[in-house]
């Protein structure tokens, strides 16, 4: 199996100014494996102008750390609810001002979107999903909007757009009405099966309880990506280590490959 480290992706339209989706705590091995992300024009130089973390929890944000020694305050982009999680059941944020700080900017849910200063040529529009939040947030097991989000990526000059969601624990009508309209869907591809974890011994909740929608069973990820037109690119992302898709000579594995769907892996690049 190839081995991959956890689940981060950056987005350019210029290929020079980039912004950072989820701070995995991999992040310092991600950046050095992809030299775009320092150019080396001055000391401790990055091409990182903004970071978008999709929700509070821990495998998207620990990698904030590693990021502390920024030469200015970190450009962070989530809803306030995020945010708030980051201020006091884990404090993250607090500790940041300690060292270069952070510019907080609100992501707004809705049609208009946003763009990014200091990031030419991209769009973006954040939308909430079904998921959960994290175990130290006092919506756990009651999500609330902007808990967790997606985002549409749009290339203002070509127009193309790429999905984002790597915790989607179940499809709305706004979600599936935005994956259709995307050229890419890079979405959840956490676990196989709803009871993968119970039956491992892992745990005792189901893939849907957690947050993630699984990719077999009735109303499972693979149905709804058939649903995509032809012409879509199709890519499961944030998977589990019990998954068994990583398995290259899995049944698994070769029943996404029957429907054209891809599995994420580190280096991959995607152009639109």
């Amino acid at each position: 199996m190839t081995a991959r480290t956890q689940s981060s992706i950056t987005v350019s339209a210029d290929h020079d100014n980039w912004v950072l989706f989820n701070a995995s705590p991999d992040i310092l091995q991600q950046i050095r494996s992809f030299p775009a992300l320092q150019p080396a024009r001055a000391l401790r130089d990055t091409a990182i102008r903004a970071i978008f973390l999709i929700d509070a929890q821990i495998d998207h944000t620990t990698g904030l750390y590693m990021l502390r020694e920024h030469r200015q305050p970190l450009e962070l982009w989530c809803h306030a609810l995020v945010r708030e999680d980051l201020m006091s059941g884990n404090p993250l944020l607090r500790v940041l001002e300690h060292y270069c700080g952070v510019n907080w900017r609100d992501v707004s849910l809705g049609d208009s979107g946003f763009n990014m200063e200091g990031v030419p040529g991209l769009h973006f529009t954040a939308l909430p999903l079904i998921s959960n939040a994290p175990p130290y947030s006092p919506h756990r097991d009651r999500p609330q909007p902007g808990d967790n989000v997606g985002v549409t990526i749009t290339d203002t000059a070509s127009g193309k757009r790429l999905f984002y969601a790597p915790g989607l624990g179940q499809m709305e009508p706004h979600v599936w009405t935005a994956m259709q309209a995307a050229d890419c869907v890079l979405v959840d591809g956490t676990l196989w099966s709803d009871d993968e974890m119970i039956a491992l011994g892992a745990s005792q909740k189901t893939s849907r309880a957690m947050g993630h929608l699984p990719q077999s069973g009735p109303g499972g990820m693979l149905e709804w990506l058939d649903q995509l037109p032809a012409s879509t690119r199709k890519v499961l992302i944030h998977i589990n280590n019990t998954n068994p898709i990583l398995d290259e000579d899995s049944p698994q594995r070769e029943a996404l490959t029957r429907r054209g769907i891809e599995v994420a892996h580190d280096g991959m690049e995607i152009e639109l």
